[in-house]
């Protein structure tokens, strides 16, 4: 079943999934905890709660919710609550992890730990925003949008394959790639034109996958036609790789904050799925990456 929307991804969940056991580290955050107990009042996910106990008991009281009826690690110190969420993925009490109150790199470096965290060997970690699109009635998957800086050709077909691995998760089986460049034809001054055809070249065998495509032409049929472009991706990408971390991180929060579309962040390649959204989520948005992520363990 191919999934449309977020409506449709979070009955599915529901009627295929048992609740999945989500540990929150750093629980003290208002706006993480509040998207958590979305997913625990909607029958989603289990919440086990790790950082100061006492600021994580006034913040659930200030929301309604007796913390007697959840489980709370007390820690201090923002690494250590990391470490002890993705220890709880290991040892099975926990199927995810989630970011709550800390930098990033912090969690990251919990996530990313050579003995202890969740990267799988030869799997590369990206990341990929996961946008409901209500005029087209369907996903549309961008990759890399907040881990891979400045990513050469191999990273970028890893990459690819990723974001095809999370567009199966949805439902897709076939996704309509489109590697994106500012334009359409190959300049030898502009890499990720020369990237996007050696992708081409290489994946065409394994994927549906065109580029270079600039973005107009890459979602828009009538674009695409008046450039004279003749491809079965062109104007109906499901995917879209961007060539490097800043204009992935620029469209997506463009597409958040002019367009106010519902969005959910992954992280792929790892060993388990995490829940690592940006502090200036919403909490629905936040909630969205919490139902992506319990997707991707049942999928």
């Amino acid at each position: 079943m191919m999934l449309k929307n977020f409506g449709q991804m979070e009955q599915f969940v529901r009627e295929q999934s048992g609740k999945k056991r989500v540990a929150l580290a750093a629980a003290h955050d208002a706006d993480a905890l509040d998207s958590l107990m979305m997913a625990v009042d909607r029958g989603i996910a289990e919440a086990i709660l790790i950082g100061r106990r006492k600021e994580i008991v006034r913040v659930l009281d200030e929301m309604g919710k007796d913390a007697g009826d959840f489980r709370i690690i007390e820690e201090e110190d923002d690494r250590a609550a990391a470490d002890k969420a993705v220890e709880l993925v290991h040892c099975g009490e926990a199927d995810m992890p989630m970011k709550g109150l800390m930098h990033t790199s912090t969690f990251m470096k919990a996530i990313l730990d050579k003995e202890k965290g969740l990267k799988e060997e030869g799997n590369l970690l990206s990341q990929a925003s996961v946008f409901e699109i209500p005029e087209k009635d369907r996903f549309i998957i961008i990759s890399d949008c907040a881990v891979n800086i400045d990513p050469d050709l191999e990273t970028k077909i890893k990459i690819t394959e990723n974001a095809a691995a999370l567009a199966h998760t949805l439902g897709i089986e076939q996704p309509k790639i489109a590697v994106l460049s500012a334009v359409e034809v190959v300049n030898p001054k502009i890499r990720s034109t020369v990237d996007a055809a050696a992708m081409r070249e290489r994946l065409s065998d394994r994927y549906l996958i065109d580029g270079p495509l600039a973005l107009d032409n890459a979602i828009d049929e009538a674009a695409a036609h008046h450039k004279g472009i003749e491809s079965p991706v062109a104007g109906n990408a499901d995917i879209l790789i961007v060539p490097d971390l800043w204009s992935g991180n620029i469209f997506s929060k463009g597409l958040v904050f002019f367009a106010h579309l519902r969005s959910a962040g992954t992280l792929n390649g790892l060993k388990a799925p995490v829940v690592m959204s940006s502090r200036t989520d919403t909490v629905e948005n936040k909630y969205l990456s919490i139902l992506t992520a319990v997707l991707q363990t049942i999928r």
